[in-house]
């Protein structure tokens, strides 16, 4: 019981959260592993789009990443390069499907697909 009165709140508030995040226009970008040959890094890389906003923050140092944006189509839109654990904010200029790519120092790679609509 004080198992199921702690889970609850929590619960609650994370998804009100998650659904004010998504109604003022900010939504995550799902980060999944292309390779990986060590431990599994993705959720040291949290993005989000919010209209042609791309915002990218390494909660950890993961050394120094390439960031890769590109349409979903494979046209590169920007790449760029950071030292972690830091942030980043790239502008999207047209809407359309694309793909943020991100190689770490020991070559794994992430991804994470999102759509600019505006």
């Amino acid at each position: 019981m004080l198992l199921l009165g702690i889970i609850l709140p929590v619960t609650f508030v994370f998804a009100n959260s998650e659904l004010s995040a998504e109604k003022d226009g900010v939504n995550p970008v799902v980060i999944n592993k292309i390779s990986n040959t060590g431990n599994d890094r993705s959720s040291s890389i949290l993005a989000s789009i919010d209209g042609h906003t791309l915002t990218i923050v390494f909660t950890e140092n993961l050394g120094q990443v390439s960031i890769e944006v590109s349409y979903a189509s494979g046209n590169e839109v920007e790449t760029t390069s950071i030292y972690t654990p830091s942030g980043v904010i790239i502008y999207i200029p047209y809407s359309g499907s694309y793909i943020v790519t991100f190689t770490l120092p020991n070559g794994d790679e992430y991804y994470g697909e999102f759509e600019v609509t505006e």
